[in-house]
């Protein structure tokens, strides 16, 4: 079977890791699989330095690489992207590139690249959190959702910040030859395979501060080892070998929220993630993941995601399924 062509465009000022991580899943992919050609286009041919002053050499320019051809077009992220999307020769490399290749991705702030060259109108994409208001500001033909840490939209894949575009690169690789080559590329990697699409960037074990003495991180560690089981302030307590009293005030004071709202959060991540990968009905979820009832897990659900739980599965279930997100 032929090659497909990987194109990654990178600029002064692109994320580093926006461009490698994705890279080396392709490459690894390759060479398995001989299905796959890496290639990297800048502006200009030659060194391109990324915002960390790392510099990377680009194998092609604009002026030299014909935007055809190309199977999957994979633009980085990164502060720099400000300044690269107002080069018109490039938006319009891209945009020619973009118009015929198979698959048009972005990896983090790369969708700011992607949305100028126009190729984001009517779409649904993410990208980093902290810049996703300002993309759906600057680009209102474009639906921004920065909760998923990437998603599928036709051709069209976005992904959220940094480490991302390698969940997203190993979904692509699935899409194309299945979830087997997948795995062995993320062993290989010491990689998690995979983190759904569906995963929230704000995830609690990403945002809350970290517990920094013993007693609360074993409280911690029974939330998440089992979220369904009963985890009162005695229950806590007991875990922690402390008091109730005591075990509050350390926990809010160490992780910046009260014990009780934590479970909550991590119980409502658990049946995200059970919505998300499993037809269980959301009675049988609600009971498993703590919330007793299907309407307190309602309830819990439209206050912390904004949707019903039949709504946030129908929208990620089939995705999750399928291999699409």
């Amino acid at each position: 079977m032929s090659q497909r062509r990987i194109v990654f465009v990178v600029y002064d000022g692109f994320q580093a890791l926006d461009l490698t991580g994705p890279h080396e899943v392709f490459h690894q992919a390759g060479r398995r699989s001989g299905r796959y050609a890496c290639e990297i286009v800048a502006p200009a041919p030659g060194p391109v330095r990324a915002g960390s002053g790392l510099p990377v050499h680009a194998g092609h320019g604009i002026d030299t690489l014909e935007p055809g051809g190309v199977d999957t077009l994979v633009v980085a992220g990164g502060s720099g992207v400000y300044t690269a999307r107002q080069d018109p020769a490039l938006l319009a490399w891209i945009a020619a590139a973009g118009a015929t290749a198979r698959r048009v991705t972005s990896v983090c702030t790369g969708a700011f690249l992607l949305a100028a060259a126009g190729l984001l109108d009517g779409r649904r994409v993410t990208t980093h959190w902290a810049r996703a208001d300002r993309l759906a500001r600057e680009h209102p033909a474009v639906t921004v959702d920065s909760e998923p840490i990437f998603i599928r939209d036709g051709r069209v894949w976005s992904s959220a910040g940094v480490t991302a575009g390698m969940d997203l690169a190993l979904a692509l690789v699935a899409d194309d030859l299945g979830q087997e080559v997948a795995l062995d590329v993320a062993r290989h990697l010491v990689l998690f395979l995979r983190r759904p699409g569906n995963q929230s960037q704000f995830s609690v074990a990403l945002w809350s501060a970290q517990p920094s003495t013993d007693p609360i991180r074993a409280a911690v560690q029974a939330i998440h080892a089992d979220p369904g089981a009963r985890h009162d302030i005695h229950d806590l307590a007991a875990h922690a070998g402390l008091s109730p009293r005591h075990l509050q005030r350390r926990f809010t004071a160490e992780l910046g929220v009260p014990p009780g709202s934590y479970v909550e959060r991590v119980r409502v991540e658990a049946a995200q993630r059970a919505l998300a990968g499993g037809d269980e009905p959301v009675e049988v979820i609600a009971r498993r993941c703590g919330f007793g009832t299907a309407e307190t897990l309602r309830r819990t659900f439209h206050r912390r995601v904004g949707v019903a739980p039949s709504d946030y599965r129908d929208r990620f279930h089939a995705h999750a399924q399928g291999g699409d997100l």
